[in-house]
């Protein structure tokens, strides 16, 4: 062996073997074959996560799992039908189209056209995209009342495994990315997931990931200063993370805007913090890891899959059971649903990217070693979407003292409204121009729900006699019909007495079916300072 390749071998060694601590500044070496097996290492890690905690998801509300959780490692080939991996892997077709700096208005559309439903902030963002608003509009909570939900937290794993310790980098792409569906602690969410990847190229230690992670977010935000109080937690209470979770639900569990008034929280933020947990506890250990972030609950499929891909980034696909890495290398050529990407083609595209992402920022590669310049991460400037926002109450449909009608409002049953669902099987309909409803409530805010469908119609919102936004509830996209779903929502009154008034346009879009106003009820919202907010409302950029 000649001395060039002794020297390439031991750079090789170091990069797998060592725990060093990469600093913004400095120049990091890793070699080709550990890059790419890392990046394997993430999209497995997905996959391994995802289906561990798939059975669970939003079983467990407000209690932690005790029962057993029956999984096999054959289970991970299911994974190819999940939305965690899906999504984000269209958002790569939107690259293989448009470049490596593809904007997110092309994002937005590559995944609106797609051809699977979506839910939370990703339909919110669909439908945005056509009614004419597009990003950051279409993620600003105006115009999308789950800017916090988890939806940029699940995808946003493709930042992170392109961008090896290049933190600025996740930050620029998960701004731009994250607010086609999300603002504020939901983007940050996305941002501080593909911050610990990149992180997690270069260190083994996982509590210092997760530091890294935090250094990619506004410390003043609300996202922050959960993922915190896992850390001081997890010191306080070292070998019991039942008790670590109880104080974290105690003091953190109402943070959700839209399950407000219910026990599912949707939440970044706080699925961030169950993720971080089964991380911390976890302590490196595969099982152990996954096992935490599933029994945490609420979003347990997903919080074990981010988990699951820090630490397949850390140990690398090639350090992984193998148990499981045969699952998947027996599917590998296996095509994901919705998408003309595989396993392997995942990896191979999201190494070209990296390549190409580390020579854009001054990084080279010789031979078979590539250089990185580690980047300084400076957050960007704090966003909130909700401040001070607390859930009230709910008022149905059918509470006569707070809703007067005129004009040709009917009571109707949806036929494809499922019996169970809650809380209503009914709903009151408006079709003709003129048709009016008026609203009282006492609050700083409201959410009128309704449908979303194809027999769906526009009106105009007022607000105290002043118009606020016209709606188009029409949505028909790959058959999905979402019911009893935020139509329109409003926040930052003056707190005290309302009236909310819609006036039915009787006009549609040309593929609708109808010109249908549906409402089912009402959540009204005070303003009282939740915990830890200190901060003043905008939704300037």
């Amino acid at each position: 062996m000649n001395n060039c390749r002794i020297f390439e071998f031991v750079v090789i060694a170091m990069t797998f073997f060592s725990t060093c601590t990469a600093k913004p500044g400095d120049v990091q070496k890793i070699s080709s074959e550990t890059l790419k097996d890392k990046i394997a290492g993430g999209w497995a890690g997905k996959m391994i996560g995802v289906t561990y905690g798939g059975s669970t998801e939003f079983g467990y509300r407000k209690r932690i799992n005790e029962d057993p959780i029956k999984w096999t490692p054959a289970e991970i080939k299911s994974s190819n039908t999940q939305d965690d991996l899906y999504v984000q892997l269209t958002c790569l077709s939107a690259m293989d189209k448009y470049g490596v700096d593809v904007s997110a208005k092309k994002v937005q559309e590559t995944i609106a056209k797609s051809s699977f439903t979506l839910w939370a902030a990703n339909l919110q963002g669909r439908k945005n995209y056509f009614t004419g608003i597009y990003p950051p509009a279409s993620g600003n909570p105006v115009y999308n009342y789950r800017a916090d939900d988890i939806d940029f937290q699940i995808e946003a794993d493709f930042i992170g495994l392109m961008n090896p310790g290049m933190f600025q980098n996740d930050i620029d792409m998960s701004d731009k990315i994250g607010h086609i569906t999300n603002w504020g602690d939901g983007v940050y969410g996305g941002t501080f997931m593909a911050a610990m990847l990149s992180a997690a190229f270069f260190e083994n230690d996982v509590l210092k990931v997760v530091e890294k992670g935090l250094s990619a977010i506004p410390a003043e935000s609300n996202y922050a200063k959960i993922i915190k109080d896992v850390i001081k937690l997890h010191k306080q209470y070292a070998n019991d993370w039942r008790a670590a979770w109880k104080e974290l639900d105690d003091k953190w569990s109402e943070t959700d805007i839209s399950g407000a008034g219910i026990d599912f929280n949707f939440d970044a933020s706080f699925n961030g913090a169950y993720a971080v947990m089964g991380l911390l506890y976890g302590n490196g250990d595969v099982l152990k890891t996954i096992e935490i972030a599933t029994r945490c609950g609420q979003d347990s499929d997903c919080n074990p899959s981010n988990a699951m891909a820090v630490l397949g980034v850390i140990k690398g696909f090639s350090n992984l059971p193998a148990e499981m890495t045969d699952e998947i290398n027996q599917m590998a050529d296996s095509s994901f649903v919705h998408t003309s990407y595989t396993f392997n083609k995942a990896v191979e595209s999201t190494f070209k990217y990296a390549n190409q992402l580390i020579n854009i920022n001054g990084g080279f590669t010789k031979g078979n070693i590539i250089t990185i310049p580690i980047q300084k991460a400076t957050p960007k400037k704090l966003e909130v979407s909700f401040p001070n926002v607390v859930f009230d109450k709910e008022i149905s449909i059918f509470a006569k003292d707070n809703w007067k009608f005129s004009g040709n409002w009917q009571l109707k049953q949806d036929p494809h409204w499922e019996k169970d669902h809650p809380p209503i099987d009914q709903a009151m309909f408006g079709s003709k121009a003129g048709d009016e409803l008026e609203f009282s409530f006492d609050g700083s805010g409201v959410a009128l729900y309704g449908n979303l469908y194809k027999k769906g119609g526009k009106a105009d919102f007022y607000v105290d006699g002043k118009r606020h936004q016209t709606i188009d509830t029409y949505y028909n996209y790959c058959s999905q019909e979402p019911l009893d779903i935020c139509i329109w929502h409003i926040f930052q009154l003056k707190p005290g007495k309302h009236t909310v008034k819609v006036v039915v346009r009787g006009e549609k879009r040309e593929e609708s079916l109808g010109t249908n106003i549906c409402i089912t009820r009402a959540l009204i919202y005070k303003t009282a300072q939740k915990k830890n907010e200190t901060y003043k409302f905008s939704f300037e950029r």
